[in-house]
């Protein structure tokens, strides 16, 4: 026992040890090296071939709601009894992973944890470009795009009003002002960057427009005190957005009478599962993204660990919420609860539950190994297989309650049509394209604050 004691002593003193930023930088040579990502001429193979897959991968969403609009939403896989079927499986999927870019930077700014700084910038863009690809779907949805504006409350002469006790409406606020405050929050953050592009742009498109971008700034010290206020201030207010979100979209279910949605524990657990999932997207992107432009000095191990860290522990929230859900499946004494538990393990989509279970609680347990941990390969692995069971937990939570209701006679299966895969895998077509832009344009790692970091450990170090 006290060897196990004093090599986990060790293991943690050993991750304390890895640094946030490598050593032997300077405040030029950080800048030098991540701004050259956006002032290099010309553009690589390998960005090229990316922009060029996701490019038509957009087109696959475009012929698709074109055919959507002409045709109707009869042509998604969805009908009586499942009338919900992909739009809101990939929309929660989406709002989740959305979740992390505002966590790591509001939360973990207001916690002065110093190892958000190198993820953060990236972390932000994912959310927008997440919360972009799930609006889209309550759109979709509707069949005709074209009124949308009536889930607004818009006063008019008729007095006709949205239904304020629908949790779709809620959605709408909920979404829309995530997606202001976290596009207000991330563009904040940019503008010492912007102004840095603008002084170092060698051509006169790009110091006109990286200096319109940035809106006259010059780094004086009344400007850093204003930013630095603001900048504080929409990190308080997006702070409790990160629950309050995911916690309406839990809601959507919650509010039902259907076996399996109404469920009190639904909002923490789609808050749990929301960071568990945003994180796993936040490594699927990092490693990539840090091997291709060399970005291992300021995308440090460290990073890697402490993320497969927060993975490892809202995977077992929300294997707790699994635990849980199929013990009042059982206790609670509902015929219909207790139905629809067993109908999850054995019934026709028995495999989906337990592919999710394997994914979301088994897969992660490898994360307590600190070899794993810190094994770039691996833990790309173990986040790809957390995205797919994300989305399978989405899928046995809407299929699995509607397909099989109160009444046996309106019993019915749901298959996904061509249309719902390819709608699906044109979103991840935009989210890839808006990806690839913003390596290419703007900064994907804070150039002003990986400066301030050097600055403060350079402190740390004379003290």
């Amino acid at each position: 026992m006290a060897t196990s004691h004093s090599d986990q002593r060790s293991a943690t003193a050993a991750a304390a040890e890895i640094p946030v930023l490598a050593p032997g930088h300077s405040y030029g040579s950080i800048t030098d090296q991540i701004s050259s990502i956006v002032l290099t001429k010309g553009m690589s193979r390998g960005w090229l071939f990316g922009l060029a897959v996701s490019f038509l991968l957009v087109q696959v969403l475009l012929v698709s709601v074109v055919y959507l609009i002409a045709r109707g939403v009869g042509i998604w896989g969805i009908n009586v009894p499942v009338g919900w079927g992909f739009a809101i499986i990939i929309f929660v999927w989406w709002v989740g992973i959305g979740h992390a870019g505002t966590l790591i930077s509001a939360v973990l700014l207001l916690l002065n944890q110093s190892w958000r700084t190198s993820i953060n910038r990236f972390a932000e863009a994912m959310t927008l470009f997440a919360v972009v690809c799930a609006g889209m779907y309550p759109l979709l949805h509707l069949g005709r795009i074209w009124l949308f504006y009536w889930l607004m409350p818009i006063p008019n002469t008729m007095g006709i009003w949205p239904q304020f006790r629908s949790p779709l409406l809620w959605d709408v606020f909920a979404v829309s002002t995530y997606m202001t405050v976290s596009f207000l929050f991330w563009y904040t953050g940019l503008i010492p960057d912007l102004a840095t592009l603008r002084d170092r742009a060698q051509s006169k498109i790009g110091k006109y427009t990286y200096g319109m971008l940035s809106f006259g700034w010059r780094s004086s010290a009344r400007h850093w005190r204003r930013f630095d206020a603001a900048y504080l201030l929409l990190a308080g207010i997006a702070t409790p957005l990160v629950v309050s979100v995911h916690t309406v979209v839990g809601f959507d279910f919650a509010m039902s009478i259907i076996p399996g949605w109404h469920n009190t524990l639904f909002p923490p657990y789609f808050v749990a599962g929301a960071i568990y999932s945003g994180f796993a997207m936040v490594l699927t992107l990092a490693i990539p993204l840090r091997a291709a432009y060399g970005l291992q000095d300021f995308i440090t191990d460290r990073h890697l660990d402490n993320m497969a860290k927060v993975m490892l522990a809202t995977s077992l929230m929300v294997s707790y919420g699994y635990v849980m859900e199929v013990f009042f499946g059982f206790y609670s004494a509902n015929t219909y609860e207790e139905y629809l538990t067993r109908n999850r393990m054995i019934g026709p989509y028995a495999p989906a539950f337990w592919s999710l279970i394997l994914c979301n609680t088994l897969a992660p347990q490898l994360l307590w190994v600190r070899k794993i941990r810190l094994s770039p390969v691996l833990l790309w692995c173990i986040a790809i297989v957390a995205n797919i069971g994300m989305w399978l937990e989405r899928f046995v939570i809407v299929i699995t309650s509607l397909h099989r209701d109160y009444l046996p006679s309106s019993w019915g299966m749901f298959y996904p049509t061509f249309w719902d895969w390819s709608t699906y895998i044109g979103t991840i077509g935009v989210f890839l394209f808006l990806l690839f832009l913003f390596i290419r344009f703007l900064p994907v790692i804070s150039i002003f604050e990986m400066r301030e970091l050097l600055h403060k450990e350079e402190e740390h170090h004379h003290e």
